[in-house]
């Protein structure tokens, strides 16, 4: 039984190793990014099993991708090859100590190539949490295809469904972007959002004497409207609507103040650890990790949302989007400022 399962876009990365703008001639250093693989290896990182499926070009940039994800444990058994385009590419450059500029050269490239075919149903069968994102759709119909019939299929063989929203406005725009998140939303058991994704898909409180059924929850009974959702705090309310939709736990991330999290009528706020922000990127998908990590290995909602946080504030802290995550054994140290781990 493998814990996480995803499926999205990985592209090789090329990040500036100077301050300043990179037209001066900068080093690059190469590695990868994405926001499905990110959570992947830091799954694996914290001791779990994660698989990673998705399409790279037939180029050293997918074979980097491929080769450096095997190495941090992720299966990749599910990978595609398309000989007819590249690999994405992501360009990041440190314009001051504290901005950084990206740039993605993605357009047709091979990650949006994902299609229906890549979801295999054996894969679906023998997990334990899906991991979804709201930019895997955004890249082309067919990826979005597939999303909707990965998630189908992990509901249908039991296991726990996780969306993190992740909207992307440079990819989609709010009109597009909402019908097709909303409808994940309704497939979810676990939905991540910053509070503007929440207000966007969130559909307004039902009139008195109203039923609500989620399109994509048949089957399922929604809890009964939670008492915080009465409360006068926004990301409250917001969360009480995701949670009408259908998903049983949903958690409102509130960037350099935290998180809460919201299940069965009880709230868990998470208050952040406060570290030096080297570089912010990524920091959602380390959250996700975290808190899936915990989850797929039985622990309660409370406790996984604190190691989310935890492993958010350790990633922040270090160069790139998942090279810094943490191993269970290093996370206590890290977090207690240790200057040396012994």
């Amino acid at each position: 039984m493998i814990d996480v399962l995803t499926y999205g876009e990985t592209m090789a990365a090329l990040r500036s190793t100077t301050t300043g703008p990179l037209r001066l001639g900068h080093h690059l250093a190469v590695s990868l990014a994405g926001a499905e693989s990110t959570v992947a290896i830091g799954v694996s990182r914290l001791g779990g099993t994660s698989r990673w499926t998705g399409v790279l070009g037939d180029d050293e940039f997918g074979l980097l991708v491929r080769d450096r994800l095997r190495a941090e444990g992720v299966l990749v058994d599910g990978i595609a090859v398309d000989r007819e385009v590249p690999t994405g590419l992501i360009v990041t450059e440190r314009r001051t100590s504290d901005r950084h500029r990206v740039s993605y050269y993605r357009a047709g490239n091979a990650g949006s190539r994902l299609a229906p075919e890549h979801v295999r149903e054996d894969d679906l069968r023998s997990c334990r949490i899906l991991h979804v994102t709201g930019i895997t759709p955004a890249l082309s119909d067919s990826a979005a295809a597939a999303v909707r019939a990965a998630v189908a299929g992990a509901r249908r063989h039991g296991a726990t469904v996780c969306l993190d929203v992740n909207w992307r406005s440079t990819l989609w725009p709010a009109e597009k972007a909402a019908p097709v998140l909303r409808e994940l939303v309704e497939g979810a058991d676990l939905v991540l959002a910053t509070l503007p994704e929440a207000e966007l898909l969130a559909p307004p409180a039902p009139a008195p004497g109203h039923a609500v059924t989620p399109a994509g929850g048949a089957g399922r009974a929604l809890a009964p409207v939670p008492a915080w959702s009465a409360d006068s705090d926004d990301a409250d309310r917001a969360a009480a609507a995701l949670c009408r939709m259908g998903p049983a736990r949903v958690v409102i991330k509130h960037g350099a103040d935290g998180a809460t999290g919201y299940e069965a009528g009880h709230r868990h706020h998470i208050p952040p650890h406060r570290v030096t922000v080297r570089d912010p990127l990524g920091a959602g998908d380390a959250f996700a990790a975290g808190l899936l990590a915990d989850l797929a290995a039985g622990r309660d909602f409370h406790t996984a949302l604190t190691t989310a946080a935890a492993v958010a504030a350790v990633a922040v802290s270090c160069d790139g989007d998942w090279e810094g995550l943490p191993t269970r054994p290093e996370l206590a140290g890290l977090l207690a400022g240790e200057d040396i781990l012994r």
